[in-house]
């Protein structure tokens, strides 16, 4: 059975498989296809293509940014995208620098409450797009968090004493930059959000699809959404948003794209995602839970 998870995560960004790992892990769980969608970068694919075409797997294209609706925190997935992009370069050295300058807040959030972590100690947890995560790793080797989910539950989630949103790019404008690279603009994990009055509005933005199915959320969130993008005409994908061991409840590969027989590659880009045919489905891993 043809199988691709269009969701996931590198050591590019948040994940803590290199882009090799995460391919040969593909390969262990027999997908056929994914697409890495590291959070505001693309630099994954100046070395994944030529494993991938190696290993046999279909490689898409993908990043993933953060943006904001109304005050709402909304992530989009650009698929297809050009990786020559200037446009999509731009896009990523503008979130690179938001990063920065967040990440430098909620460190300042931590000081106050007691809880030491320098700019020094975070830089030297990776070169590569540095955010929550990388923090809430730091909290729990300095003894301030037991874990990663408790870093996040008690000090850095949304809301929270230490949170800081950052500055903000639209989701519009997001879209139209994903546009002007060619790709494919895609609301991700919609069953995440939480304002029925916003998300309403938020829907009439030019997107391209919706990421219906999503880690291991169960069939009745997620019809919902495939209904949406049906009375819209829009695609429907999904996958895992797979990160290895940060989020060890989500296998890769626990969302899946399957692809019908009869559509081809039309590049080699994001063929994935070039038919709306294209139809995802959901098997949870007994003894997970999301």
């Amino acid at each position: 059975m043809f199988r691709a998870d269009l969701h996931c995560h590198t050591t590019f960004s948040d994940g803590t498989l290199t882009p090799q790992q995460l391919l040969q892990h593909a390969k262990e769980m027999e997908l056929l296809g994914i697409s890495i969608t590291d959070h505001d970068t693309v630099e994954a694919y100046s070395i994944a293509p030529k494993l991938a075409k190696e290993l046999g797997i279909l490689l898409g294209t993908g990043v993933e940014f953060s943006c904001v609706f109304q005050k709402m925190s909304v992530h989009l997935l650009g698929y297809d995208v050009d990786l020559d992009s200037p446009a999509i370069a731009k896009l990523c050295t503008r979130h690179q620098e938001r990063r920065r300058l967040r990440n430098k807040a909620i460190l300042n959030n931590l000081s106050r409450l007691g809880m030491s972590i320098s700019e020094e100690e975070l830089l030297a947890v990776s070169d590569r797009t540095l955010g929550r995560p990388h923090i809430a790793k730091l909290m729990v080797e300095k003894g301030y968090a037991s874990s990663i989910k408790e870093a996040f539950n008690q000090y850095l989630g949304d809301g929270k004493p230490c949170y800081a949103r950052g500055d903000e790019i639209s989701v519009q404008e997001t879209i139209e930059i994903i546009h002007q690279s060619r790709g494919k603009a895609f609301l991700a994990h919609p069953h995440l959000l939480k304002h029925s009055r916003k998300i309403k509005e938020l829907l009439k933005c030019s997107f391209d699809g919706i990421e219906c199915y999503y880690g291991k959320f169960s069939s009745d969130q997620e019809n919902r959404w495939i209904q949406i993008a049906k009375e819209r005409g829009w695609l429907v994908s999904g996958g895992s948003d797979f990160h290895g061991s940060s989020k060890d409840y989500i296998q890769l590969g626990c969302a899946w794209v399957d692809e019908e027989w009869h559509k081809h590659l039309e590049n080699q880009q994001m063929g994935l995602l070039q038919r709306q045919q294209a139809r995802l489905r959901y098997r949870p891993k007994q003894g997970q839970s999301h």
